[in-house]
Parts: C-alpha cells; structure tokens; sequence
C-alpha cells in the first residue's frame, strides 16, 4: 500500500494489541438505550456521521516493523451492523449482550461492530465492541457527545477526523522534552545567566539544579514506590481466567443520592463509588473466609492524563486513540464500617493525585509493543499483578441527548481487563442517574448480580 493507505499505530495505540490474550480481548463495550431507534435511522446515521471517523475504515495489520493502519479495501458497513429482531426482556438481554462478549472480532476487518436490537423491552438496545486499539473510553466518549445533541431537531456540528500518521510529531515533542532538560542544567560558566540575582538566596543555575535534581528523586520514589508495593492477595477474585465472560448492570440511581453523601461526608462523589466497589470487594472475601487483617487488594483505576501531556502532543478534541495511565488504589477491605472505607479511600485518592504514576503505567503500557514478545509478559505481570479488579469511572453529560433524533435512556460502558485480572467494575453517569456495570469471568463470578447489590447495599448505610 502507499504512504496514504498505510502508517504505523503509535505505540500507546498498538500496545493494547501487544497485551491480547485469548482469554481476556482488550475490548471496550458500549451499551445505549435508544428510545425507538430503527434500523434506518441508525444506518444513515453511521454513513453520514460515525464513518466520518477515517480511522473507523482502517484495520490493524501486524507487519515489520510492528502495527500497521491499513484502509480495508472492500470495506462494508453491512459487515459491522447487524439487527437482531426479537423483544428481549431485561434477563434476555443481559444473557445476550454476554454472549457477545464472548464473540471474537474477524482480524481481517476493521475491529469494531454494532448490533442493534430494535424491539428490545424498555427501548431499542444498541451495543458496540471495539478493539481498545482504536481508542480509549474518554475517546468514544467524545465522539458520541458530538454525534448526539441535546435536542431531537439539532444536527451533529463538529464531527470526524481525517486518518493520518502522527509519529512526527511525537518525535518532534520529545525532542522539545529534551531541550526543557536541558533547560534545566546549571548554565556554562562565564554565560550571562551565571551571575546570581541579589537577595534571592542563589543563582539561577543552582535552582535549576535543584529543580532537576528533585524531578529526578521524585521519579526514582515513584518508581521505587510503584515496584515495592505488594501484590494483592490471593483470592477467589483472582483465579485462573476461563476465557468466558458475562456482564450485568445496575438499574440507575439518582446523582444526587451520592452528591448528598459526598457532601455531608465531605469526600468527593469518586470516593463515595469507589466505596460502594470495596464494600462488595469485601463481602467476597469475608464470605471466603479470608483473613481480613492481612489482606491487599487494589482497584486499577483508569486516569485521563491529556492535560498532563505536552502541548505537541495533546490530541485535538474529538481525535480517536488511548491517552490514560492507571492509578492503584488500595481498597480498605479489613475496615469494618463505611465510614472507615470512605475515609481511607478519600486519603488513598488524594495521595494518587499528585503522583506521577498514571504517566509512568501509561508509558510502561505503550512501551508493550515495542519490546521482544518474551519479555512482554513479565512487564505485564510488574504491571497487573498489583490490582484485582479494574474500576472505571466514565462521566457523561448532565443533560439527556439523541442519537439519529432519538432520545438515549442510558448507557453503560465496560473496558477491558489486562493481564490476570478477571473482574471489571464500570460506573456510568448520565443526565443525573448513575448505574454500576460489571463484567467478569466465569472463574471470579458465577453470578455477577450479586456483585452489584452489594454496591448498592452500600450506600443504605450512609448517613442521610
């Protein structure tokens, strides 16, 4: 193919292809609830909006040196949209959107598909699989807040993006890095920014050193801190994977039932879900007669870092691909009362937000494609051994938007689970409700259900 047709995947894009293991795909789920949505409607509305998205005719293709975008050159939208007739009940429908998760993706296609089920009770179900390649949450986020207005006469403004190689400009960015280092050494002697400045207790070259020398233990803490802390216990949450999945959701909750907790706690709506997550965490292992005092486990928690990236290589707004790194929070599951967890998760959460480890595990994620095959697994292992369960929080719009002119009841987002982790835990917000979703192997939970009625027990033990 010519240099239009074909470039490389940058490698925080190929690293999640780096990571795939047959018995944990590295796939995000997307589930709406599409108030009488038809197959004519969704079908001009793909052709017109969401393949405005080039990236969305391009398949990963792995060749030397490493992942390629290559344009599929008999792309078809029949091949990503089938319609599934049939009114599906609540049960029907959750036995089925597991069934999918289970459903591999062909490799000689672009990685993603639709499936829209038109008669489903309470409102047209519309799922999504993606490769998470393609991009992250956040990503896939902002592409349906600009295909969905706030209104049902409104029409997407701002949509699409070109599909095009980035790498030199990544390039270019670190050699700006470089130069802010650089920057920061002590200047050459006899130079004009050698003389200090009267009463501001040193010279300008000793403060940038200072300021290097920091940056550079800072780094060796975090990394030394990151490395040393313990893996979690071995538990029945962290068997060896089967390979098949099934997911649930939660009917959704008003916002400002956990605004209202947050508020007389004085935490933040995060703490008061992560809460709601340890809770049920415990219960699993107080039910396997675990020893409490002893236990360690932690919640991988994906955190958005573009406003951390340099200026050069921010992505623009509504541009696909993966910019998060992942932050390990302990979960307090030897604390006995929901005050207890809810503190020490509020301390946990606020010592995470000044450390640098969302960019250390987000470079340590893209460097997966770029090291041996043999050596992948053990970085995985560094990586995935020190969480349990990976809970995502995906925060979407405060008002009610439509999708082809057709109001959209919830939605509801599961990530993926790398390495050995088997348990997901997605949290949902949308136009002031809040629903919890899980997903998890066979092996970790055979009844997944009742997971997330222990999430909700939660919160009835709170102060009102």
């Amino acid at each position: 193919m010519s240099q239009k047709e074909s470039h490389l995947l940058l490698p925080v894009d190929s690293a999640w292809l780096a990571l795939e293991r047959p018995e944990n795909p590295m796939t995000i789920t997307v589930m709406l609830r599409v108030e009488g949505l038809t197959e004519a409607r969704f079908r001009e509305f793909l052709k017109i909006y969401w393949l405005a998205w080039a990236r969305f005719r391009f398949m990963p293709v792995c060749r030397a040196p490493g992942w390629w975008w290559e344009e599929d050159p008999v792309f078809s939208l029949h091949h990503h949209l089938e319609v599934v007739p049939g009114e599906f009940d609540h049960r029907a429908l959750q036995e089925w959107v597991s069934a999918r998760l289970n459903e591999p993706l062909p490799d000689y296609r672009p990685l993603w598909k639709f499936w829209l089920l038109p008669d489903a009770e309470g409102g047209a179900a519309l799922l999504l699989r993606m490769h998470h390649c393609y991009a992250d949450g956040l990503s896939l986020l902002g592409v349906f807040e600009r295909l969905c207005p706030s209104s049902p006469q409104q029409a997407p403004v701002l949509y699409g993006a070109p599909e095009q190689a980035d790498t030199g400009r990544w390039s270019r960015a670190a050699n700006a890095w470089l130069r802010e280092l650089i920057a920061d050494a002590p200047p050459a002697p006899g130079s004009a920014q050698e003389g200090g400045i009267p009463g501001n207790g040193g010279t300008p070259g000793r403060n940038a050193l200072e300021r290097a020398t920091w940056k550079s233990l800072k780094l060796v803490n975090e990394l030394s801190h990151f490395l040393v802390e313990p893996k979690d216990t071995a538990s029945s949450l962290k068997p060896s994977l089967l390979g098949r999945r099934q997911c649930r959701w939660s009917p959704p909750v008003s916002l400002e039932r956990f605004r209202h907790i947050a508020r007389v706690t004085g935490v933040t709506i995060n703490d008061v879900l992560l809460s709601c997550v340890a809770s049920a965490v415990r219960k699993r292992l107080v039910a396997d007669d675990t020893d409490m005092d002893e236990a360690v486990l932690h919640a991988a928690v994906p955190v958005d870092i573009r406003s951390r990236l340099p200026e050069d290589i921010k992505p623009e707004p509504g541009t696909l691909g993966n910019y998060f790194g992942t932050v390990f929070v302990p979960l307090p599951v030897d604390g006995e009362s929901s005050l207890e967890r809810l503190f020490r998760i509020k301390h946990e959460t606020r010592k995470l937000k000044k450390s640098w480890q969302p960019g250390l595990s987000w470079a340590l994620t893209g460097s997966a494609s770029l090291i041996p095959e043999a050596w992948r697994q053990p970085v995985a292992d560094l990586f995935y051994r020190k969480a349990t369960a990976v809970v995502s929080n995906v925060p979407g719009t405060r008002d009610e938007r439509y999708l082809a002119g057709c109001r959209i009841l919830e939605q509801m987002f599961w990530v993926p689970q790398a390495g050995d982790i088997g348990l997901g835990v997605s949290i949902v917000s949308y136009a002031g409700q809040v629903q919890f979703g899980v997903v998890a192997d066979e092996a970790v939970m055979a009844h997944p259900e009742r997971f997330l009625e222990d999430c909700l027990q939660e919160l009835d033990l709170f102060p009102s």
